[in-house]
């Protein structure tokens, strides 16, 4: 007998091929897949490391950035203070508390071996401030700026800048 050209095709022979071809596209997509997963995990990996090796080798990358990311930040809590604030509508007062963060414990006992300073430092800056100038979000930010640098500034003519990273208030209160 010949072959019909316009007969079917046997369905057992159709059947047998699909699952051949259905599971090379599984193995295909499921190596793209564990490839793409593989390599997500080494991106993240690479990132959480530290991400860019490369610009820590460079030269140019600061000293203090360097020493930044070695140290553990400490906090040096300093007591409240309560202040008589520049008159702007009859007499106000601001009670204030705050913790210093210092790159290590080397700064932070030279911070508390030195708080008499830092206490009338920020004392005087606090006593020059209004009420207006620090009730907003923006104004107690500036004056975290303030304290820092004024807390930067060396105890001792000639002295090195303590590292103070920044000032988090802890109580701010305006009457």
């Amino acid at each position: 007998m010949k072959a019909n050209p316009k007969a079917k095709a046997d369905p057992k022979a159709d059947a047998a091929a699909a699952p051949a071809g259905s599971k090379k596209k599984l193995m295909i997509a499921a190596l793209a897949a564990v490839l793409l997963l593989g390599g997500g995990g080494g991106a993240a990996w690479f990132f959480m490391q530290g991400g860019d090796a490369a610009a820590e080798d460079t030269p140019k990358a600061s000293k203090k950035k360097k020493k930044a990311s070695n140290v553990k930040p400490h906090y040096v809590p300093v007591e409240a203070f309560t202040v008589n604030l520049q008159p702007e509508n009859g007499e106000q007062y601001l009670q204030v508390q705050f913790t210093l963060q210092v790159d290590g414990p080397e700064q932070a006992t030279l911070i508390k071996d030195n708080m008499a300073i830092v206490r009338n430092r920020v004392l005087l800056l606090l006593s020059g401030k209004k009420a207006s100038e620090i009730s907003t979000v923006e104004g107690k930010q500036q004056l975290a700026a303030e304290i820092q640098a004024i807390v930067q500034e060396p105890f001792a003519k000639g002295g090195d800048e303590q590292d103070v990273t920044d000032v988090l208030f802890t109580s701010f209160i305006i009457q």
